[in-house]
């Protein structure tokens, strides 16, 4: 049977008002609980209080109880009456479509207490104000019986005196809001045995208000027995022997303790563990160390600058490698100098290292060269393979002759590169290279590969490259045959490839993932099978969205202008009515990386939607994982063809959908995507308003003053600087022509924003303030280019939600009360 629309129609145990009273027809219930008095050993208690019957009140009854109940009652009706004292539990969800101030009257039983959302709330001559998000909130009403009287029956009511839609219902169903996007059980990592018998896998839990912990789980894979759980070791899977391996202190210093997954038996490989982090060697028979020499320090008040990455805390620490014999205890250093080194890799037979070095030319883009070399472990003699620019990092071959190298297309002499003429490489599009150690040639191997490759993994088993693509707005998997370097798309049930895990020694691959209306989801495949189908063995998705509905998302691409097919999706609100209008929010790649499609990111299209905006997602010109002559043109641009492909996209949009209101459109991004939020509306009056987080307005002083400004714009600004390329510093950016913006904008930035300063937003502001538009600058205090903290990220959610109900849907309420009009 079709449900009916939420908040708008009422079911059996609901009941609706465009009025500003809600009555409440009906209730779950839990109960009746029979409570006795205790036994009176004094007549007053520790604080001198006599003992009162509503004392009872207080007995404890899990919640849980009448949510999980099938039983409800109808209000004004009491429910079965035992002989003595009874306790029961009844209640209902309240849901508004925007925010509202009202109050809720309880009235019933003489002994009552009111929950919303587990928090128990303080009634006044009955009734309790309350102020409602666009949310749904659980009331659970406790109250006290006796058979020696008649209770009063228990009924309720909420009076709102605005133009919210309220209603009053016992069905579970709940819009998706960014609670279910903070909390909850997620996967962080997963990892194989090498035999592919046993399954590691590491949880963060992240509890209402803020809290986490993090878990590690080993599990038989055939079986699904859970063989060993721990939330206070680090386990790691040794690399042949199918054990796991964790450190903790002992008596002589750092334990290095490596247990059976099966048996728990435990052994000590060494007691006294020098301090750094460490990788196994492949022989297990060595550690590799990391150990950092900390630089000479600033001065605490006058503080010279070396370079300008030596703004960076820590830049001046330098990282080594040594090499740690377990039987022996010999701590060896393998390199020293002023340059940091990096260990990339170790052959499978333990006697080569592959490590790598930095070498800055701040005069030459990309302003640094890798050094990649090869060391003999056994002879230390080391040799330089390869000095690129554009290289970032290599792994062995299984035999070791060979090196998987990746890097930006223009490595090697450019040999990768496929791009159209006049045009600079996007350095962030992930491209593969072989290189023969012996010979010291490379060869491209994804330059016909459209997506962007993000990570790859030769597998010493079966001998083949795993790897991990950006494609388009999803993210696959691939195998790359070293032989025929034909590249295969393993099918996968996630459309976002998040980890995964290769055994070494069985053809098993366990991998997860999450889609644009799931959450997360684990799989193995066995990939020896035909058709290599995955099976789902835990989807967290299911208690992550309990009761929640969502709208539907189609994708919708059109052909721009220029000629490309510019790829998009939206999202419907749930319970979508065609013959109605909505506003539309739009929103854009930042960076360079394409809006990717997951449930649960920055900006939750479906937390949106839930709230009766459409939302459109368009991956225009620029964005990786669309090929490389695509991300390209996100080089020396800065909004150009960009921007006009977002502006056509939206008209076409609404015009392709008669249920848009297409004066009522939003638009959202943030740091390139904050930029492109400013520039539009340099360019054009079709937004209503307009989101600008962590935003650049001036691209000369974001390129100067980011701790990473001058090296994206090695990327953005390829070979261009404020003194060669003034036009394209001033005339795109917008600060040069905030006198042609009429949209109201709002700004949001972190107050220690190190990648895009706070003055970007900052003068922005400024510029709109002094030309008398209308705009808004909230700071989030304390918060870097993204927003990690729990309740700060929320408010930030909040404020979001707040400007687009103020503009969008001519709700200012909300926007007031959390930032209401001071005199100044």
């Amino acid at each position: 049977m079709k449900r009916n629309i939420l908040l708008l129609s009422a079911l059996c145990s609901c009941y609706s008002l465009f009025a500003e009273e809600v009555p409440v027809k009906q209730f779950k219930y839990a109960g009746p609980y029979s409570v006795q008095k205790p036994f009176l050993i004094d007549s007053l208690d520790v604080n001198s209080r006599k003992y009162a019957e509503k004392e009872l009140l207080k007995t404890a009854i899990p919640f849980q109880n009448v949510q999980e109940s099938s039983q409800t009652i109808e209000a004004g009706t009491l429910p079965q009456q035992p002989i003595g004292y009874s306790l029961h539990l009844a209640s209902f969800y309240l849901n508004s479509d925007r925010y509202t101030d009202g109050t809720l009257s309880v009235e019933g039983p003489e002994s009552i207490e009111v929950y919303i959302d587990g928090q128990k709330k303080t009634l006044a001559n009955g009734s309790l104000k309350l102020t409602l998000e666009p949310h749904r909130y659980e009331v659970v009403i406790k109250y006290l019986s006796t058979s020696e009287k008649t209770e009063k029956a228990l009924t309720a009511t909420f009076k709102t005196d605005s133009k919210a839609i309220v209603t009053a219902t016992t069905d579970p169903e709940k819009r998706y809001t960014i609670r279910e996007v903070f909390d909850g059980i997620r996967f962080r990592s997963v990892g194989l045995s090498p035999n592919g018998k046993y399954l590691l896998t590491d949880y963060r839990t992240t509890f209402p208000g803020g809290e986490t912990e993090a878990f590690q789980q080993v599990t038989d894979l055939a079986t699904g027995q859970m063989l060993l759980e721990s939330q206070s070791h680090n386990y790691n899977w040794l690399p042949r022997s199918n054990r796991l391996y964790y450190t903790r202190k002992g008596i002589q210093g750092t334990e290095l303790v490596t247990v059976d997954p099966v048996t728990k038996a435990e052994t000590i490989l060494s007691a006294n563990l020098p301090e750094g982090r460490f990788s196994f060697a492949p022989t297990e028979d060595f550690l590799l160390f990391t150990i950092t020499d900390k630089g000479p320090k600033k001065g605490e008040q006058l503080q010279e600058i070396i370079e300008p990455d030596d703004r960076q805390p820590g830049w001046r620490n330098r990282s080594f490698i040594y090499k740690y014999d377990l039987a022996t205890g010999l701590l060896q250093r393998l390199t020293y100098g002023h340059r940091s080194t990096y260990i990339n890799d170790i052959s499978e037979d333990g006697r080569y290292l592959l490590f790598s070095s930095s070498e800055s030319h701040l005069t030459k883009r990309p302003f640094s060269s890798t050094l990649l070399y090869r060391m003999d472990l056994q002879t230390m003699e080391t040799e330089l393979l390869i000095k690129d620019p554009f290289v970032n990092y290599a792994q062995f071959s299984p035999d070791g002759k060979q090196l998987l190298v990746a890097a930006s297309g223009e490595a090697f002499d450019k040999i990768g590169l496929n791009i159209a003429p006049g045009q600079t490489s996007n350095m962030s599009d992930g491209q593969l290279f072989f290189f023969d150690v012996a010979t010291k040639q490379a060869t491209a191997l994804t330059k016909d590969f459209n997506p962007s490759v993000q990570r790859a993994v030769w597998n010493k088993g079966d001998r083949q490259i795993y790897l991990q693509g950006e494609d388009k707005d999803c993210v696959r998997l691939y195998v790359l045959n070293p032989e025929t370097k034909k590249i295969t798309l393993v099918p996968l049930k996630e459309d976002i490839l998040s980890d995964f895990t290769v055994a070494e020694e069985a053809p098993q691959l366990v991998y997860y993932g999450e889609s644009a209306s799931n959450s997360q989801r684990l799989y193995t495949i066995n990939l020896k099978k035909k058709g290599k189908e995955s099976i789902c063995l835990k989807d967290l998705s299911t208690d992550i969205l309990k009761d929640v509905t969502l709208g539907e998302v189609h994708d919708w691409n059109f052909q721009a202008a220029a000629g490309d097919t510019i790829y998009g999706r939206y999202y419907l609100p749930p319970h979508f009515d065609p013959n109605k209008k909505y506003p539309l929010i739009v929103n854009y790649y930042g960076g360079t990386s394409p809006t990717e499609r997951t449930l649960e990111n920055r900006y939750p299209s479906h937390a949106y939607a839930a709230l009766g905006y459409v939302v459109y997602i368009i991956q225009p010109s620029g964005a990786t994982g669309f090929g490389q002559e695509f991300s390209a043109r996100h080089v020396n641009a800065w909004g150009e063809r960009t921007g006009d492909e977002i502006i056509e996209g939206t008209k076409k949009f609404c015009a392709a959908h008669s249920f848009v209101d297409a004066k009522k459109i939003g638009c959202i991004g943030a740091s390139y995507g904050g930029f492109m939020s400013q520039y539009l509306q340099t360019k054009t009056d079709i937004f209503a308003t307009a989101i600008s987080h962590a935003g650049i307005s001036d691209i000369t002083s974001y390129w100067g003053e980011g701790y990473w400004g001058y090296s994206y714009s090695a990327l953005a600004s390829a070979d261009s600087y404020p003194w060669n390329a003034r036009d394209m510093y001033t005339l795109q950016s917008p600060l040069f022509n905030a006198d042609k913006i009429n949209t109201p904008i709002l700004f949001l930035h972190g107050t220690d924003d190190t990648n895009v300063p706070i003055g970007e937003s900052i003068q922005m502001f400024t510029a709109l303030k002094l030309l008398g538009k209308p705009t808004a600058f909230v700071q989030v205090v304390g918060q870097n280019h993204q927003i990690f903290d729990y309740q700060k990220r929320a408010e930030w959610n909040k404020t979001i939600y707040a400007w687009f109900a103020k503009w969008l849907k001519d709700q200012p309420e909300w926007w007031e009360a959390m930032y209401p009009e001071k005199a100044l």
